[in-house]
Parts: structure tokens; sequence; C-alpha cells
């Protein structure tokens, strides 16, 4: 069986405080304690601190880099993907996520959590981490109401809500599937 796999998202190396790398990391233990597989944009900033997160606990990390060059990866990657394709490797990052968690974060973030709203993928923001997490917690991006930005307090009710957010939407993507 399958293990669910979460992309965090947020701040890059540049924009990333002392907070947000913190709760990043706390984020990505609680990935990896949980048995899920987590998948970043394999940089610096909040994914380096997720990736170190779940490395240190055990757990495996995927990082889904914008060069062609494995070795850009931050040094906590299990697997590297190195897709060569710039920005355009959020869409990757969303589509080999079952669920997203977003620690601060600026416009790259923001594509992403966009990219995981069409999708109606289960989206959560972690409260006090900043930029797109705490202008977008608890609210929609549009009128069309497609899925709610649910906000947590802390990294670990960050992961146990994308968890269960993810677990509803696969039980009722298998109500509506149909038998073969």
């Amino acid at each position: 069986m399958r293990r669910p796999q979460i992309l965090v998202v947020g701040y890059n190396k540049d924009t990333c405080d002392e907070r947000a790398w913190r709760l990043a990391y706390e984020v990505g233990r609680e990935v990896a304690r949980r048995g899920a597989v987590l998948v970043t944009g394999g940089l610096g900033g909040v994914m380096e601190a997720a990736s170190k997160g779940a490395f240190e606990a055990g757990g495996l990390t995927v990082s889904i880099i914008p060069q062609k060059d494995m070795r850009e990866a931050n040094p906590y990657s299990t697997v590297v993907v190195a897709t060569g394709i710039s920005h355009l490797r959020n869409f990757i990052n969303v589509y080999s996520a079952d669920g997203v968690i977003v620690v601060g974060g600026g416009a790259g973030t923001l594509t992403e959590v966009a990219a995981a709203y069409i999708e109606g993928k289960p989206v959560v923001a972690l409260r006090g981490s900043g930029g797109v997490a705490d202008e977008y917690a608890g609210r929609y991006l549009d009128q069309r109401k497609t899925v709610l930005i649910h906000a947590a307090e802390t990294p670990s009710e960050a992961v146990e809500l994308v968890l269960r957010l993810i677990a509803e939407r696969s039980s009722s993507a298998s109500v509506n599937r149909p038998d073969v």
C-alpha cells in the first residue's frame, strides 16, 4: 500500500527566518514519525528544514528540484528528481503529493498553493509562520470555494489535519469510483 505523500512548501533560503525554519523542521519530523513521505522542492529554507526533520527522524524525503543537476538538492534528500524546468516544477511537486502543508512563503509558494487548489488537494497552512501561510489560513483562494485552506496552530496539528483530509478525500474518491 502506498504511503501518503505530503508536500511542504514555503520560504526559500533567502527569505526563511529562524521561526519558519524551526516550524518546517518540526513538520518534517512529524511527517516521518507518522509514516508519510515528505515531498519538497528540494532546495534551501523551508524545503531543507522539513527535509532535515524528516531525514533525522528516519523518513523518506523526495526532492523535486528545478535544476537538471541532482547535486543542487539539499543534503537531506533521500530521492532527487532533477527536472531542469525551473519554476514549472512547482506543478510536479503538487501532482506528486496527496496534500500540502504551507510554512510561510512568497510568490513561488502561492503558485503551489494555487495548483493544489485547482486540483482539489487538501491544503493546510501553519499559522504564525508568516507569508502565504498566514495570509490564506482559513480562507479560499477565490469565489469558487474549491478547497478551504485549513489553518493549523502547530506542526503536529498540521500533519494530523492534512493526513485526515487526505484520508477523507481518498475514501470519497473510492466511493465515487465505479467498480471495475
